[in-house]
Parts: structure tokens; C-alpha cells; sequence
């Protein structure tokens, strides 16, 4: 299965997100999606699994959780918009990590972008960066990669000036 990751749109899913994303199968949408109709296009596009960030509206929080817990190809997925990451996760985030013992685990917020293997709590952190032209960024990011029979592949970034 190809998934497409992306955060921090804040209202923005144009023709560069959608190219990069036009041979997925599903995207996971790590919350500060912008509004419902920001998620119904990418709903509209492709399935979507999705969290609410920090500057969603009640009307994105009645429809998306602020955190999910789903699995994709034998693999267990946590998912949050505000987690942290490494060695710096926030405390009730990390009780849960250490609880559900997620293969991956993705976060937003912060607009950076980060893949990293964390040793101690034995999963793949990903923060997508901003896929969106709201905030300090200077290049518009996202990811994309392979989950087949419980193995990560062919993972992909994919960068935009804003």
C-alpha cells in the first residue's frame, strides 16, 4: 500500500500536493488541516485518515480525532497533531506510545521536517513538515513511502518552495 503523509496544510491542497500524491493509496493527514472543506478535497481525492491540529475548527474537530490509532498492512499507526518527538515527546503522548506500542508513529506542528528511527521506544517517528504556505517554513513539505506485509519501503520526501 503507498501512503501519502502530510501536515499542516492550513487550507491549502493544490496541484504540486497532488502530484506527489496521485499514486497513493491512502494519505494520513497529521492535523492543522485548515477547514472541512480543505479535508473533503483530499477526502475527495484520495482516502484519508486524518487528526485535528491546533488551529482546526469545531467543525474539523466534530469530524477528525485528535488522536488515531489504526493499523495499514500489519503495521500499528498513532497518530497526533501537538506529540513531539524522540526524547522529547509530551508526557501523555509518550504514556500512550508506551501503552499501544505503535510500529509508527507521526506527528505535526512544528513544520519541520523529521524521519527518525527512535531505538528506545522501538518505532518510525515521522513529522511530514507543512505541506501548506501558512507559517516560518521556507520549503513546503511532505512524504510518501510503502507499507507491504509490515515493511516500510521506498520512502519518499517530497519539497516545494512556497
Amino acid at each position: 500500500m503507498t501512503i501519502g503523509i502530510i501536515s499542516d496544510t492550513h487550507y491549502l491542497f493544490d496541484d504540486k500536493l497532488r502530484m506527489f500524491l496521485k499514486d497513493t493509496d491512502q494519505i494520513w493527514h497529521a492535523g492543522d488541516i485548515g477547514s472541512l472543506e480543505t479535508a473533503d478535497t483530499i477526502s475527495s481525492f484520495k482516502p484519508l485518515i486524518a487528526v485535528y491540529g491546533n488551529i482546526d475548527n469545531s467543525q474539523v474537530r466534530a469530524a477528525y480525532p485528535k488522536t488515531a490509532l489504526f493499523t495499514c498492512e500489519g503495521m500499528k499507526i498513532l497518530m497526533t497533531h501537538i506529540g513531539g518527538y524522540p526524547k522529547h515527546y509530551q508526557k501523555e503522548f509518550l504514556t500512550l506510545i508506551r501503552k499501544e506500542k505503535p510500529h509508527i508513529v507521526l506527528c505535526g506542528h512544528s513544520h519541520i521536517l523529521k524521519v527518525i528511527y527512535d531505538e528506545e521506544n522501538q518505532h518510525l517517528h515521522i513529522n511530514p513538515g507543512a505541506a501548506g504556505n501558512y507559517g516560518f517554513h521556507q520549503v513546503r513539505t511532505a512524504v510518501r513511502l510503502n507499507i507491504t506485509k509490515g515493511q516500510i519501503s521506498d520512502l519518499e520526501i517530497g519539497e516545494w518552495e512556497r
